[in-house]
């Protein structure tokens, strides 16, 4: 919703979130579901509520995701789903810190 309303939405990273691909990579990607959902885990944790009583759930690729919106758009039809991690399209500028400096990438 912010971004919608924004001139631009400026991405800020470390390298380590760089990679390849989407998805394979290990890296969890958060979505948003609403909390009527129900969640399984392995009891170690509590899942993690937004300010509107949401839950954020980790989701993990096997595979690289060959097509990021079909992946989003799918994503954002199942049930329950508020909202997904993939910024797809929205970012005018990235900005990523590493060991060797910052990298600025602009569209």
């Amino acid at each position: 919703m912010v971004e919608a309303a924004s001139s631009s939405f400026i991405v800020v990273a470390d390298d380590s979130k760089l990679v390849s691909g989407l998805g394979g990579s290990g890296l969890a990607m958060p979505v948003e579901v609403v909390h009527e959902v129900e969640v399984s885990s392995d009891g170690s944790e509590k899942p993690y509520v937004t300010d509107n009583g949401n839950y954020i759930v980790d989701l993990y690729f096997k595979n690289p995701i060959k097509d990021g919106f079909a992946a989003g758009k799918e994503i954002s039809s199942m049930e329950g789903v508020v909202e997904h991690g993939l910024f797809l399209g929205m970012a005018t500028s990235v900005i990523i810190a590493g060991k060797t400096g910052v990298e600025v990438m602009t569209k």
